[in-house]
């Protein structure tokens, strides 16, 4: 049956004392809305809808660039859940199958917990996701009796025999979509809060001789994020979980807990990462490829056994293929290099492609920018690159080309031919001895004055 999934992202977040929008901080670098709608991604889903309020199209760029498709909604004024819930009734109310309310500021709830959201729908026609709180505090509590939910309960609202159960409210709720809108327009605002709960449709629902259900999942998952503190426990929960997978996946980390890795990061079994290493959105490495210490990558491809690093950075629009090395201080920006090339220190290659075992030279730099626009560099096959070459783009280099160190290239270069592109060396027999006397000479005379 298709799935819909609604995420509530409407809150301004005062309590991160931010201009930032809550659901756009970043976790794992990536905005905590990202990972709400990557946990419903899995569940094959036909329609996204993003409520919205604070900053909303701020919010509504930001779910786009995760997926182009998602659609969004405003919420304003902002009278509670249910209120927010109804905002997405005019794109859902005819969806069919189910819909999941989940939340843009609880980043860990797991795809496998939503998929046994909708396995319970086949008992109940509402299902809402509990946990057992070590510290229920100000949760909502969930009213049980045996595995039926009579209701839930807002901590405002609870008398205090409520306020000692340890079942507690996560907030998401699944449901068949046509009957969660139904629900959601009889939800009134008779509460302490006056607001519009979602909640209260679980009483709406039994009122209807609908059935209600509760799936438990682990505490961890529903940790919402409300505070920098928050996001910071977050940030270590994430990146312990990460780490931990990897090493289970056959990644071999020599420093775990100095590796940090983004949302989307995928590292095939074998690879090696060392330590310090930083990775940020859109970073694929293959099997049997070695990221060593101090390297900063983002937005890029690692084929099998290709090296990089130490001190490295990786671009978006890097594309290293099999067996290529990248060492120390060199950064690659929008380049694709072939099988076997060689870049091994202190260049820049930007804006290129570089054609199967070719060896750049130390000090390279591909100059791409003239100040208003960027052009490419393109080195063949085989070509030899020599130290402090300047290539300015846009460039190319033949097969089996060579270029001179210390030269500046601004024409192409042909297949085989050797480019030499710098000044004649002159030398001045004795010059350098009267040079450094009349400096040394000025200098005594300014200690004097």
């Amino acid at each position: 049956m298709p799935v819909s999934l609604i995420v509530l992202a409407a809150g301004m977040g005062t309590r991160m004392n931010s201009d930032l929008p809550k659901v756009l901080h970043k976790l794992a670098a990536a905005p905590m809305l990202h990972h709400a709608l990557q946990a419903g991604a899995s569940l094959g889903l036909d329609k996204v809808v993003v409520v919205t309020g604070h900053e909303a199209e701020a919010v509504a760029r930001a779910a786009r660039s995760y997926d182009e498709t998602i659609e969004t909604v405003v919420q304003e004024p902002q009278l509670g859940t249910a209120h927010a819930v109804a905002q997405a009734a005019p794109l859902l109310s005819d969806a069919p199958g189910d819909a999941i309310v989940l939340y843009g500021d609880t980043p860990f709830i797991r795809p496998e917990t939503l998929e046994a959201m909708l396995a319970a729908r086949s008992d109940h026609a509402v299902v809402v996701l509990g946990f057992h709180a070590a510290d229920p505090g100000r949760y909502g509590r969930l009213l049980t009796e045996g595995d039926r939910l009579l209701a839930i309960r807002e901590f405002k609202d609870a008398s205090d025999e409520e306020r000692r159960i340890t079942i507690c409210n996560s907030g998401v709720i699944c449901a068949e979509a046509k009957v969660l809108f139904a629900l959601v327009s009889e939800v009134g605002n008779q509460n302490a809060s006056g607001e519009y709960y979602l909640t209260d449709i679980v009483e709406l629902a039994r009122a209807r001789g609908l059935s209600a259900g509760v799936v438990i999942c682990e505490e961890a998952e529903t940790m919402g994020i409300n505070t920098r503190q928050q996001l910071a426990e977050a940030e270590f929960a994430f990146q312990s979980r990460a780490r931990a997978e990897a090493l289970e996946n056959g990644v071999t980390l020599t420093a775990p807990e100095t590796v940090f890795f983004a949302l989307d990061t995928v590292i095939g079994r074998d690879a090696i990462i060392g330590p310090n290493v930083l990775f940020g959105p859109g970073v694929t490495i293959e099997s049997g490829a070695e990221i060593k210490g101090f390297c900063h990558l983002e937005g890029c491809h690692v084929s099998r056994g290709a090296d990089v690093g130490p001190f490295a950075r990786l671009r978006p629009g890097a594309e290293l293929a099999e067996d290529v090395h990248v060492g120390n201080f060199v950064e690659i920006k929008n380049a694709i290099l072939d099988e076997g090339v060689k870049v091994g220190h202190l260049s820049y290659i930007g804006d290129a492609d570089v054609g199967e075992f070719t060896n750049i030279g130390a000090g390279t730099v591909t100059c791409n920018y003239d100040g208003v626009m960027k052009h490419r560099t393109r080195i063949g096959k085989r070509a030899f690159i020599g130290s402090d070459t300047m290539l300015v783009a846009p460039v190319s280099v033949g097969d089996g080309a060579l270029t001179a160190s210390g030269s500046v290239i601004t024409e192409d270069v042909p297949a085989e031919a050797v480019a030499l592109a710098r000044a004649k060396q002159v030398n001045k027999a004795g010059l350098a001895t009267k040079l450094f006397e009349r400096l040394r000479a000025i200098k005594a005379a300014k200690g004097k004055a």
